[in-house]
């Protein structure tokens, strides 16, 4: 489907204003929009959220995380009513030393019915490690699916992993079909979808290209990820307008870095072109240890209030979301970066409840 069709064009700087202004409060219903926001019967559209923050929001953390730390995040969200996790990353704990001990993690975890686990892998050697891990649990695999990686300019794919991006599409088409061969299920992400840290702003029709090849050669899902968090609805509605024009729609995913305050608007802008599935960090954690400045997911917390009297649904307690929102923090001794997490609580002060 067009996304000129989809929800006429996206990226116009008017339109842009209009969607940031309406995400946060009840969405109007324009005839221009009437096929993104239709309903059946008056059903809201189901988005899927996926919750990074037991990956990509602890892997930039500098100090090391305890195991009972990192497993007691996972078990509090899927309680919480999370039902897709990433749990971790199978990465070489000397580049991304947060991510060490994956396996004991999704081995101590709480496997909830409902809830879909899933790890990063890199390269063959991940993916080994993973096959290896199911084969010794097959009455209870301790994770559904894998995703891969790369990115849409050599220049953060070399600061990344040393390679160029041909090269690491060239990779993980190895490890696509190593995992398809088991029958695992594969997710791809695309990092730096509008401007990279080392090159700039950032060619969307490499962004169309890449995403592409990820999903021919077999990941059911592709996550464009605003790596910097340098993008506003204009932009990320100019990117998309690219992207779809050679990728079906209901097969990419919105993963938006919370940089510049645009995570929400943003997380609209994709949903308004027809994007079901977004990615986000319970209290905003994360930032990219190859990205330098950029800060935080788009917060858990935040996306899922921006969703409240909207035309779409996503799982989740949000009360709940809050108070793990500030135990990790606490945990982790850092601030809690959700505004809506924050405003609960100074509710919540307010009316006595804490």
């Amino acid at each position: 489907m067009s996304l000129r069709v989809a929800a006429r064009t996206l990226h116009p700087a008017r339109d842009m204003l209009t969607s940031a202004r309406t995400a946060t409060s009840r969405l109007s219903l324009s005839p221009a929009r009437s096929s993104a926001y239709a309903t059946v019967a008056g059903k809201r559209i189901p988005v899927r959220i996926v919750e990074v923050g037991p990956r990509d929001g602890l892997q930039n953390e500098k100090t090391i995380i305890p195991l009972e730390v990192k497993v007691g995040l996972i078990n509090r969200l899927g309680r919480a009513g999370s039902t897709f996790i990433e749990a971790g990353s199978f990465v070489s704990p000397k580049w991304v030393p947060q991510m060490a001990g994956t396996a004991e993690v999704v081995t101590s975890m709480d496997k909830l019915p409902g809830v879909t686990y899933q790890v990063l892998v890199p390269n063959e050697r991940g993916l080994e490690k993973v096959l290896g891990l199911l084969a010794a649990h097959p009455d209870k695999p301790p994770v559904d699916e894998i995703s891969v990686f790369t990115a849409a300019t050599d220049a953060f794919s070399l600061a990344n992993t040393d390679v160029t991006v041909a090269e690491s599409l060239k990779r993980l088409a190895r490890v696509v079909r190593g995992a398809l061969d088991k029958g695992i299920r594969v997710r791809g992400y695309v990092s730096v979808v509008i401007t990279c840290p080392y090159s700039g702003k950032v060619d969307y029709k490499s962004v169309r290209d890449v995403t592409k090849e990820l999903l021919d050669m077999g990941c059911y899902e592709v996550s464009l990820g605003d790596t910097t968090g340098t993008g506003n609805p204009t932009s990320v509605g100019e990117m998309l307008d690219v992207t779809v024009g050679a990728n079906p729609v209901e097969k990419l995913a919105g993963h938006f870095h919370d940089t510049f305050g645009m995570g929400v608007a943003n997380s609209m802008t994709a949903l308004t072109a027809g994007i079901r599935t977004l990615d986000s960090s319970i209290g905003g954690l994360g930032g990219c240890p190859f990205s330098p400045g950029a800060t935080g997911n788009l917060a858990t917390e935040d996306i899922l209030y921006a969703l409240q009297d909207s035309p779409y649904s996503a799982p989740g307690d949000l009360e709940s979301l809050v108070d793990i929102g500030f135990w990790i923090s606490e945990k982790l001794g850092r601030d809690n970066s959700s505004r809506v997490g924050k405003a609960i609580r100074a509710r919540r002060e307010r009316e006595g409840q804490t």
